[in-house]
């Protein structure tokens, strides 16, 4: 069952879409080791399994179990840890002014909809608006670059911390869309890296996170802000590049999920949403393990 939780975060399949996918392919019966014409789990029996697990917390724990086989492999995370977080978007909610008013006041769905049980079960109160700026840039007919774009987003915000060497996904948590980056600092740098260097955007520096990292005797590599009226200094425009072309691994994490896992949240609730991500950041370590593997193989 583990397995099938594994094959649906791989393909961004819906649990229906999930037991037809198990019944329908020969490859995926033998990979999860049933039996032609034999029973096979349905669409509640998946769903049960992952809500088990997440009401549970074993995912954090597997996850962690993983991390730990692959320090004995070899893969003991080194020179550094690089953190960031990516929007994930989750299906738009409808709701009138009073009503997104009750869920910013943090009621329940249960008690905004006290009189309809079966619209309040398909209300999300977790995921939040959010503005994405960012995406290709743009220039004028004189060469000069266009103000980007912000974008509405609804959904949720995936964090996690890689190692800089190997590209595993070492640490990991979900918040809403509006939560900010810089919050989640201390949470997601671990201690367990053999380098005291971390490198992020300029969503994480603040004062209270410089000071925090000094206190746990590890090195910023933050990037810094543009003063606000003011043109960026060479000097650490240079520095921010530098730290770019480190800190560009984590974009290829988000881009693999999103890519070839059409990463997208399906579920409602905040518990379920950081369920179906855990698991697609195993997923990716599985990958990782994979490419890693052959390269040792073929070199």
């Amino acid at each position: 069952m583990f397995k099938a939780l594994i094959l649906q975060a791989q393909h961004n399949l819906s649990d229906a879409r999930m037991e037809f996918m198990i019944r329908d392919r020969l490859s995926w019966m033998r990979f999860l080791k049933f039996d032609l014409g034999g029973p096979t789990p349905d669409e509640n029996t998946i769903r049960l399994f992952r809500n088990k697990l997440t009401e549970t917390g074993t995912l954090q724990r597997v996850m962690k179990a993983f991390d730990w086989q692959l320090q004995k492999k070899g893969y003991i995370p080194m020179s550094g840890q690089i953190v960031d977080a990516s929007l994930v978007p989750a299906p738009k909610q409808r709701n009138t002014d009073a009503e997104k008013d009750a869920i910013k006041a943090g009621k329940s769905a249960d008690e905004i909809w006290p009189d309809e049980p079966n619209k309040a079960a398909q209300k999300d109160t977790d995921a939040r608006w959010t503005l994405k700026v960012g995406g290709k840039i743009r220039f004028d007919g004189q060469g000069k670059p266009l103000p980007q774009i912000a974008l509405p987003v609804f959904g949720y915000k995936s964090h996690i911390a890689i190692d800089r060497r190997f590209g595993f996904i070492r640490e990991c948590a979900t918040t809403s869309a509006s939560h900010a980056d810089g919050r989640m600092l201390p949470v997601m740098v671990a201690t367990d890296n053999t380098s005291s260097e971390v490198w992020a955007d300029s969503a994480y520096r603040s004062q209270k996170n410089e000071k925090w990292l000094a206190s746990k005797m590890l090195v910023s590599r933050i990037h810094r802000r543009k003063p606000a009226g003011k043109p960026m200094p060479q000097n650490i425009a240079r520095a921010n590049a530098t730290k770019s072309s480190i800190r560009a691994a984590v974009e290829h994490v988000f881009a693999h999920q999103k890519n070839r896992f059409g990463l997208f949240i399906r579920t409602i609730g905040l518990a379920r949403a950081e369920a179906k991500l855990t698991l697609a950041n195993i997923a990716y370590n599985f990958d990782r393990l994979i490419f890693h593997e052959r390269a040792r193989v073929a070199g």
